[in-house]
């Protein structure tokens, strides 16, 4: 087994970690916040888009089973990474789309998928690529939103679509 974390901020970390407990070769999913400039921030300091702080989530994957390039793919279908600080409703910089790298190989393979995908869509993403910065744990309250509020308005109607668009995308990557 072959352990690696990257860190991706894709709108609501509700939505991201949501589709990524349910991938297979992925072993671990935390919701936090990065690359903002407060110290271990609350998620109202986040809300009001003042910390710098992005919402993501920490994905940890074994890649002898899925690929960091495949982590990219599934990431570039969940969120629209053509939208500055903003995914659907959700608006501000914490929203906005990153890929928050831990290692140079990680920087490389993120910088070819978005050269892709820019070449695909007439260059308009806006994903930010950076190293992870400032990371901290978002309260424990949101760990597993999903799972464990599927009927609340937000997951039913946001977080569930999305999850189905992956589940039906990526068939082949559900966690069986």
């Amino acid at each position: 087994m072959s352990i690696q974390t990257i860190t991706l901020g894709g709108g609501c970390f509700w939505c991201l970690e949501a589709v990524y407990e349910q991938v297979e070769g992925v072993l671990a999913v935390e919701s936090g916040y990065s690359n903002g400039q407060v110290p271990n921030p609350t998620y109202e300091q986040v809300c009001t888009g003042d910390t710098g702080h992005a919402e993501v989530v920490r994905v940890q994957f074994d890649d002898q089973q899925i690929s960091l390039r495949e982590i990219l793919e599934i990431f570039f279908v969940i969120h629209d990474p053509t939208t500055l600080n903003r995914q659907g409703n959700d608006v501000g910089s914490q929203y906005r789309s990153g890929i928050y790298w831990h290692t140079p190989e990680q920087q490389a393979v993120a910088r070819e998928v978005l050269a892709q995908l820019n070449a695909a869509n007439g260059g308009r993403a806006v994903t930010e690529l950076l190293p992870e910065a400032g990371y901290s744990r978002a309260e424990a309250y949101h760990q597993h939103y999903f799972a464990n509020h599927p009927g609340q308005g937000y997951c039913a109607f946001v977080v569930a679509p999305k999850v189905e668009k992956f589940r039906r995308t990526f068939a082949a990557r559900v966690r069986r």
